[in-house]
């Protein structure tokens, strides 16, 4: 079953050379349970198309369906009610609110969503990615890694359908890089997500199922097929 399509997505803006395709046509499916990784040079597109596939941007041409509904038909309110029941979302900057604690952080998805049992579901979570100790800490007081490992926990506790995760090793060493990798694809073989994944890591990439590549906004290697 298909969780994720794009059929003919393009994304144009405007600048003072005229108009700049970012993302040229770009059509692939991804099924339940599998992971995508999508790679291609700096300005090559990949961010944004994973913003357009998550709904966070709006193409200027095609659409996007995920689990059967036209993301890009909805208004802004629509997609991000969409997300929030959906999608989960790692990303290289981590995005964590520095003014909560670890806890508070991956209690806030849920919290939003209204579910109870908030505290003790996000100490699950992070007691998944061996940040139980440090629940009350907040993101100035953790390493890179350990912020990536607060954003994973966050990323999954809501248990998604399907995960965006955009450069999730960038801002990090090689070997902490590792190490949140490892836990990346565990958690994800776990709860047998949908992952989609931008890199430019290409030993990375080479762990997922299927490889995109993308230059200058087209596809132009990989499996688009599902």
């Amino acid at each position: 079953m298909q969780v994720l399509e794009s059929r003919h997505v393009s994304k144009e803006v405007s600048s003072p050379d005229g108009t700049l395709t970012i993302v040229d046509d770009v059509s692939f499916a991804v099924e339940r349970g599998q992971s995508l990784a999508i790679v291609g040079p700096s300005g090559s597109g990949k961010s944004t198309l994973l913003a357009i596939l998550a709904g966070l941007e709006t193409p200027t041409r095609g659409a996007v369906f995920l689990n059967g509904h036209e993301l890009t038909a909805l208004d802004e309110d629509g997609r991000a009610a969409l997300r929030a029941r959906r999608v989960g979302f790692v990303f290289q900057s981590f995005h964590l609110v520095p003014s909560l604690t670890a806890l508070e952080n991956v209690m806030l998805p849920l919290e939003l969503a209204g579910l109870a049992d908030a505290a003790a579901t996000a100490r699950g979570a992070l007691d998944a990615v061996g940040l139980g100790a440090r629940l009350g800490h907040y993101p100035r007081q953790l390493s890179g890694g350990e912020q990536q490992r607060v954003a994973l926990a966050r990323a999954f506790v809501g248990r998604p359908d399907l995960l965006f995760a955009d450069e999730p090793t960038g801002n990090l060493d090689s070997a902490t890089g590792a190490k949140v990798a490892e836990l990346l694809f565990g958690l994800n073989r776990a709860a047998g997500t949908t992952l989609v994944l931008v890199t430019h890591e290409r030993e990375l990439a080479r762990r997922c199922d299927r490889v995109l590549e993308l230059d200058a906004g087209r596809l132009v290697g990989g499996n688009a097929a599902p």
